[in-house]
Formats: structure tokens, sequence, C-alpha cells
């Protein structure tokens, strides 16, 4: 979980899943097979590929879960086949790093387990 928006460009590394920016809040954890609860992306466009170039090496978030999300992560996410759920209330920062999250993409709903 993150307060601070992610530029997949830029502050994910595509060849490991690895934050790399140091100025961001998760600098150096990984990404891949967690629900990635953030609150939303900023940046380049590319940063759509950069979410698919994570999926196909396995290196993706299970699910991602957004305040606000943005066209570069809602397309990242659907080029990938990444459940998203969108439009939450600011509670959901609240859940502490390494809490079980149940994510319903299709139905627009999570719960913590």
């Amino acid at each position: 979980m993150t307060r601070d928006a992610i530029s997949f460009l830029g502050n994910v590394d595509a060849k490991t899943g690895i934050v790399v920016d140091p100025a961001h809040e998760l600098f150096g954890q990984c990404i891949a097979g967690k629900v990635l609860i953030f609150s939303g992306g900023k940046g380049s466009t590319v940063g759509s590929y950069v979410i698919y170039q994570l999926k196909k090496r396995d290196l993706a978030s299970v699910a991602m879960i957004n305040i606000r999300s943005e066209p570069i992560v809602a397309v990242g996410a659907i080029i990938s086949g990444i459940p998203l759920v969108d439009r939450v209330t600011e509670e959901i920062l609240l859940v502490l790093n390494g809490t079980l999250v149940e994510v319903d993409a299709d139905n627009g709903w999570i719960r913590t387990i």
C-alpha cells in the first residue's frame, strides 16, 4: 500500500518488478504477486506497456486497487488481464502492508481477510 502515485515508467523496473525510485514510499519493494494498493497512476502512456511487460514476466501485481485510476493504469490492467478496482474510498490507504486482500474486479468489491 502506498499513498504515492505510481509511474510504471520510471518508478518500477520492468525486468524485476522492484520500485526503483528512491523518493517513492515503496522504494526497494517488489510488486510481483501482490495486491497493489495505490492512489493512482501518473506519467507516460508507455506505463501501460510496462505493466504488460511485468505481466508477461510474471512480475506484475495480482490485482490493483486505486482511489482514482487514470487511463495509463486502466489500459495496462486491461491489456494484461490484471483485476483493477477503482474509485474506492481513501480508507483503503489504511490497509497495512502484508494484509491479505480479496479483490473481485468484476463486481467492484474488495475485502480484507
